[in-house]
């Protein structure tokens, strides 16, 4: 078991609640870039799976958990399949569209030959007559008219232009559970022996989708979670049963507000995070947070805004994708990103509520309230929860307290996991029945905690049991 031995010398009324993920890209690829991005309040670190290659990701992973050893901090590994291609293939030029014209659609054509635009996934094996298919990032908007012989012909319905390998959107197309392409499984072999934390699932339509990818896990051996990624039509139809299947769920905003409206996106990630708290599953909000900082070294009036407004919704985490991967300014982004956090925490004029997303209410449930309601009473400083699953801790997060929940955990991947839950700060120690006790007498020692703080614990008779908090206790720092 490695034990958490060292500590950030950050007071407890520092600790950020909403938490901050940052991919690793061309420009933070190195340990130093690494460990800066954690350092500057980056709990999760996402690899996209869509890129590089395993070489290079055993590499990062190798960084990543050597920085979270060496600051003293969990982070979550986060594996973000690419999920199926849908994508332009390659031809020369820029092919000019007019509205009213008929185009023409196959899979790996050869456009100087046939005058059919290549694409890098068949089509025609899915897309039916009258379904919309946006092509460049919604740019050019196409009705499928019909499909024939490998051929799916359609009419434009709007001027543009199409270039190369651009992404293409099938918002009325049902994938039918074919979302986890031959590399989703080859890269998902991979992650289940390269230590993973999560596994986001890219398109996801439907909750089987969820449960094919667990049974995959399963088999492997994998302990890694779910975040399903809501990025379709289909899923924000079926918002509800996804939420529910899935560990946690990722507002994926780009391709969103493509295969819907943009003006949908923030309903949609509002009542994806009602009901992330109403079922216990930690939510993510992502895409172009801070997309000016790519080239900038500060964001817009509107990103800050953008951020603040995620926060004040009440998402467990925010995503930096582009900002840390590719830009100019990665470990800015980070700092931005937690200035914002902190300012917005320290001065939110409400408590997140959603009372159409009344938790259910269960012993887990019931006991998290006591424990609220006795440390707000209290004017209690944190809580301290001994957790073996992350189960009470997450149901304590749900609640979304204005204090600090230090979770005791003997489990190391349950550490890391909770490290992008929502005010969650998460210590490795033995199961004892002092856990909580001796935990936080070394952070009162390593200055997180100071005499006269007051603190509410939930423990349980049998340590290391799941399942068995049901004590609660009440403590001052001496």
């Amino acid at each position: 078991m490695q034990l958490t031995n060292t500590v950030p010398n950050v007071p407890i009324s520092k600790f950020k609640r909403t938490k901050i993920i940052a991919t690793v890209g061309p420009s933070s690829n190195s340990y130093e870039s690494v460990l800066e991005l954690i350092k500057s309040g980056a709990n999760g670190i996402r690899l996209n799976f869509s890129h590089g290659n395993y070489e290079e990701r055993e590499e990062q992973i190798k960084w990543i958990r050597k920085a979270e050893k060496e600051y003293g901090k969990p982070v979550a590994i986060i594996q973000d399949l690419q999920g199926p291609k849908i994508r332009l293939g390659d031809f020369d030029g820029i092919i000019n569209v007019q509205t009213g014209q008929s185009l023409t659609f196959q899979y790996n054509a050869d456009y100087e030959r046939s005058k059919h635009i290549p694409t890098q996934y068949d089509l025609s094996k899915k897309v039916k007559r009258g379904e919309r298919l946006y092509l460049y990032d919604g740019k050019v908007r196409t009705t499928v008219t019909s499909v024939k012989d490998g051929i799916v012909h359609a009419r434009a319905e709007n001027d543009g232009i199409l270039i190369k390998r651009k992404g293409i959107n099938l918002p009325d197309t049902d994938f039918e559970g074919d979302i986890i392409t031959i590399k989703d499984k080859k890269d998902i072999a991979f992650g289940s022996t390269h230590d993973m934390d999560y596994v986001a699932l890219s398109f996801v339509q439907y909750a089987e989708d969820i449960r094919n990818l667990r049974t995959m896990l399963r088999n492997l051996g994998s302990n890694a979670k779910i975040i399903a990624k809501v990025e379709t039509k289909a899923a924000v139809d079926n918002i509800e049963e996804i939420v529910r299947e899935a560990d946690a769920v990722m507002v994926a905003r780009g391709d969103l507000a493509i295969e819907t409206e943009p003006e949908s996106v923030p309903i949609v990630q509002r009542k994806i995070v009602g009901l992330g708290l109403k079922y216990v599953r930690p939510t993510i909000v992502a895409t172009q947070m801070l997309a000016s900082m790519t080239e900038m070294p500060e964001p817009t009036r509107a990103e800050v805004s953008d951020v603040a407004t995620a926060v004040l919704i009440g998402a467990d985490a925010v995503m930096l994708s582009d900002e840390t991967a590719n830009g100019q300014y990665p470990i800015e982004a980070v700092k931005v990103m937690k200035r914002v956090v902190m300012y917005t925490q320290s001065n939110a004029p409400y408590t997140v509520s959603y009372p159409e997303h009344d938790s259910d209410h269960t012993k887990h449930g019931a006991i998290s309230d006591a424990v609220m309601t006795l440390a707000d009473s209290l004017g209690a400083v944190a809580i301290v929860a001994e957790t073996k699953s992350g189960a009470t801790a997450l149901q304590l997060s749900a609640r979304r307290p204005a204090r600090p929940i230090i979770a005791v955990t003997s489990d190391v991947r349950v550490a890391q996991q909770m490290a992008i839950v929502y005010g969650t700060k998460s210590y490795v120690r033995p199961d004892d029945k002092l856990a909580a006790f001796k935990l936080t007498d070394w952070l009162s020692h390593n200055k997180v905690l100071a005499k006269g703080d007051m603190i509410v614990t939930a423990t349980g008779q049998y340590p290391g049991v799941v399942g068995t908090t049901d004590t609660i206790k009440v403590r001052v720092i001496e």
